[in-house]
């Protein structure tokens, strides 16, 4: 069974950074386009960022020039490094993957279970 666990989240002061990480786990042949979305209260769930093969990277408008994304595929984890943090950044941060599962090589689109970000002095 391949699963996504998400780190990292926490409290933080406006203008701080915060790293969050998640790593891939299970029978894996290879992992394609790997993500992050984040859910406010009472909005819906929205891309953060992407990083597809090739390391080809695009971001919500919001976040641009201040999160960066990166994916190490050796360690099958993607990362996302958040700095000049804004209130209206806390949320609810998911981890996505599109991956090809190693025995069946069955296609497979995976959630991690979140992790809670909060932005607040």
């Amino acid at each position: 069974q391949v699963q996504l666990v998400e780190s990292g989240g926490g409290l933080v002061q406006p203008g701080g950074s915060l790293r969050l990480s998640c790593a891939a786990s299970g029978s894996i042949f290879t992992i394609h386009d790997m993500a992050w979305y984040r859910q406010a209260p009472g909005k819906q769930r929205e891309l953060v960022a992407i990083i597809r093969s090739g390391d080809v990277t695009n971001y919500a408008d919001s976040v641009k020039g201040r999160f960066t994304i990166s994916r190490d595929n050796a360690e099958n984890t993607v990362y996302l490094q958040m700095s000049s943090l804004k209130p209206e950044d806390t949320a609810v941060y998911y981890c996505n993957a599109d991956l090809v599962t190693g025995e069946t090589y069955k296609y497979l689109e995976v959630w991690g279970q979140g992790t809670l970000v909060t932005v607040s002095s």
